[in-house]
């Protein structure tokens, strides 16, 4: 009797939850708020649909399929109070570990799409070797929180886009300094962000220097960083700046590590992580971090599996060597989530013309992304019967029951009204071709030459 009055009450705090989320969210909608609401809700419903226009037949969006696309194009969220509603209700860590977030770009390809502004060339994974990787289209900066175990769980906190005139790591550091005083942290709790190697560079550490979080970033294998400079002789000329080169696949530049930590991975295969503290790279001299080499012997070194891997650690505390691995295999549910918002929740499907229009699309599917995640232990997992029985629940399991948490919830929203036969295209009026813009290629840093003496 105490374990089912016990589990009742779990169930009646969750439903809770959900619900204020639902509420917060009606409430970030400003313009357009019934159907952008129904919209959210018809994608939360409908698994079946592959198209936007597709939503429009679920029982939750009681409106035309023309509705979908007049909601976006009209509607207008409140892009601040929305990030705030999300921070309010992102997952907190277990006791004594710190705050994982994921800070990665993912593309939307529109190369056949002129008439959409601000386009730019994006990099399109997956394409044969010898293909160039790049296609016009818009780019997107997600923060989220990773989950304890590797999977498509994450909970989106801030999903941006990325301009032509901004790059990753502007819009990225942005992000981390409006979100992170959001998520009420305790003055002893510290967050901690893991980047891919694209975050790897000068101008992200020097824009994200004040924000208040430690960072584990993946380096590409040539990556080069400088020691410490030597004290001034007192000679003439221009002291030294930078002291040895340490270039990470030079091993005749590395010198004995400052620590090392050896151990054993998940599967019982052997670990080395090795660290090199102090280092700077040329362009940010006053950012010093450690540098960390991580061996896996039980890899299958290919360019998806490599054996050695090469991370940035750059924190108030010295690197924890024993868990940069594991800390840092918890990204991979970033890709995970990429994954399922485009293939389950039809991010890249939609055809809009404008890109704001595109920004108000990708707003709600993080709000359907993050209900899935508060919803997550109030439903039944619906598995197919091909799906494993023994395999954790999966965010694509818990959307297919998720008719029934809504009918049970209810819904914020008036009952649309009806307005008539609409009076159509008037006679006389020109029509007019939509104007077209060209793709905007992104000016690439020169280095400077050295001058050379005559």
């Amino acid at each position: 009797m105490f374990r089912y009055n016990y589990t009742r009450s779990i169930i009646s705090m969750n439903l809770n939850t959900l619900q204020a989320f639902r509420h917060g969210l009606y409430e970030c909608l400003e313009r357009g708020v019934d159907a952008l609401f129904t919209t959210a809700d018809a994608l939360l419903s409908q698994p079946q649909a592959q198209s936007l226009a597709q939503l429009s037949l679920s029982p939750f969006f009681q409106r035309g399929w023309p509705s979908l696309y007049q909601a976006l194009q009209d509607g207008r969220i409140a892009t601040g109070k929305l990030e705030e509603l999300f921070a309010t209700f992102a997952p907190k860590p277990p006791a004594g570990e710190p705050l994982l977030l994921g800070l990665d770009s993912s593309s939307i390809a529109r190369p056949l799409s002129p008439s959409a502004a601000d386009r730019t060339l994006v990099y399109v994974p997956n394409l044969p070797k010898d293909s160039t990787p790049v296609t016009p289209g818009w780019q997107f900066s997600a923060l989220v929180v990773l989950p304890q175990v590797p999977s498509s769980w994450d909970y989106l906190l801030s999903h941006r886009r990325i301009a032509s005139t901004q790059t990753a790591g502007q819009v990225g550091a942005q992000q981390l300094r409006e979100v992170l005083p959001r998520l009420g942290l305790a003055a002893w709790e510290r967050a901690m962000v893991a980047c891919d190697r694209g975050y790897g560079n000068a101008p992200f550490l020097q824009a994200s220097q004040d924000v208040a979080c430690d960072k584990l970033i993946r380096l590409a294998k040539n990556r080069v960083f400088y020691r410490p400079a030597p004290a001034h002789t007192g000679k003439r000329g221009t002291p030294c700046k930078d002291g040895p080169r340490f270039k990470c696949d030079a091993p005749q530049t590395h010198g004995p590590p400052d620590r090392m930590w050896e151990g054993q991975d998940e599967k019982g295969h052997r670990l080395l992580v090795e660290a090199w503290e102090h280092l700077h790279l040329k362009q940010a001299r006053a950012i010093e971090g450690t540098v960390i080499r991580v061996t896996r012997f039980g890899a299958a070194d290919s360019p998806r599996d490599p054996r050695v891997s090469w991370f940035l650690w750059i924190g108030q505390a010295p690197a924890p060597l024993a868990a940069v691995w594991s800390l840092y295999k918890r990204r991979y549910s970033h890709e995970h989530g990429y994954r399922f918002q485009k293939q389950d929740l039809l991010w890249d499907q939609p055809r809009l013309r404008t890109p704001e229009q595109f920004e108000r699309w990708t707003l709600l599917v993080a709000a359907v992304q993050n209900q899935l995640v508060l919803a997550r232990p109030l439903v039944a997992a619906v598995r197919l019967p091909w799906e494993s029985r023994t395999r954790p629940v999966t965010p694509r399991q818990v959307r297919r029951a998720m008719a029934g948490i809504l009918a049970t919830l209810g819904t914020p929203a008036h009952a649309p009204k009806a307005r008539g036969k609409s009076p159509g295209w008037s006679k006389g009026r020109v029509r007019t071709p939509a104007p077209r813009f060209p793709v905007i290629k992104k000016p690439t840093p020169v280095p400077k030459k050295r001058r050379t003496r005559a």
